[in-house]
């Protein structure tokens, strides 16, 4: 029954996709696809845009793959599986448990070039991708601790909510915060909880995992809040701001009564190109600042990977993506680290 599930999952977003890019009648054109965590979610549906609309200018089909829901990486490994079987010239994976899909489905990737998105594999089955496209997530992590230094010089009390424990990009993203708040390079290989350097403390319980589960996320943030716990809160996705009303209907009330007590949480959600509902949210001082992704530049970069990998190109092992700041009113400050002719491919 399972099994069975999960196919009409697959065949569904194949087909869903297939309205996307109007798939092409020459006989040479190649047919790739990402194979995403979720295919619900703003970011893989924008970079699955990006890859399709990038493989039709070139008279190629690009398939987003995978399950609606809170992701699991055992239905992954099933629709990965079963896009391994299909006749396709290469695959894009966002990965969510890198060694359970390297013992089982990538068992079967023989000579198919296999890339990775957004999440990486783990460095045990690294060998198995020839690529990875997207943000660095150890610096986006550094990047979200910037954010909060910003906000809180002095330090406080923190939070990260994470998704899951396997993920290899929001372990790198928990890594890369507490780099920053230590003010400790990567190499020195610190990553225990913060307990007071710089200012910034984590309580015992935290970090807090979700499973990947928006409606978790949410809770557990409106549970720290009303706790008073933590005055800083660090979403390592856009987990809490996926239904914009909810979260404005539990965590509006929350931010009024501390208004009049004299306190300011401050809120930091990484997150795809906000919405106009989420912008809101953030103008109205719901949440202090995002960190975004461009999936869409994303998908695109895949495809371009891809598509060289399937001629016989060489590539680089990493194409990395830009992330910007978006604070209230609307103000966006770029990526400082490098320049974008650094990261494309294209």
């Amino acid at each position: 029954m399972k099994k069975s599930f999960i196919s009409r999952v697959l065949v569904a977003t194949g087909l869903f996709c297939g309205l996307l890019l109007a798939p092409s009648n020459n006989a040479n054109a190649l047919q790739f696809a990402l194979v995403a965590k979720r295919v619900d979610q703003a970011f893989f549906i924008r970079a699955g845009e990006g890859c399709a609309e990038a493989a039709r200018a070139q008279g190629d089909t690009c398939l987003l793959l995978g399950a609606s829901g809170t992701p699991h990486f055992r239905q992954q490994d099933e629709v990965l599986a079963q896009a391994l079987d299909r006749d396709l010239d290469g695959i894009a994976l966002s990965a969510t448990h890198s060694k359970w899909l390297a013992d089982h489905a990538l068992k079967r990737l023989d000579k198919m070039p296999l890339i990775t998105f957004e999440s990486d594999l783990g460095p045990d089955e690294r060998h198995l991708r020839r690529a990875y496209v997207g943000p660095d997530n150890l610096a986006f992590g550094q990047r979200l601790g910037k954010l909060v230094q910003h906000f809180r010089p002095q330090g406080g009390d923190l939070c990260i909510l994470i998704g899951n424990r396997q993920d290899t990009g929001y372990q790198e993203r928990l890594h890369g915060i507490r780099q920053q708040l230590r003010s400790r390079s990567a190499e020195s290989g610190e990553d225990a909880r913060l307990k007071g350097e710089n200012g910034w403390s984590e309580p015992e319980r935290c970090p807090l995992f979700n499973a990947d589960n928006s409606r978790n996320t949410l809770a557990q943030l409106v549970t720290l809040l009303r706790t008073r716990d933590v005055d800083t809160i660090i979403s390592t996705a856009s987990w809490p701001v996926f239904q914009t009303d909810s979260y404005r209907q539990q965590v509006g009330p929350l931010f009024a009564d501390f208004k009049q007590e004299g306190r300011r949480p401050t809120i930091v959600i990484a997150t795809q190109e906000p919405s106009s509902a989420q912008r809101a949210l953030l103008d109205d001082g719901l949440v202090q600042a995002y960190l975004s992704v461009d999936g869409y530049e994303v998908g695109r970069q895949c495809y371009w990977v891809l598509k060289r990998l399937s001629q016989g190109e060489t590539v680089p092992e990493g194409i990395l993506t830009d992330s910007h700041v978006l604070l209230p009113g609307g103000a966006s400050l770029p990526q400082p680290e490098t320049s974008p002719s650094d990261r494309d491919l294209l």
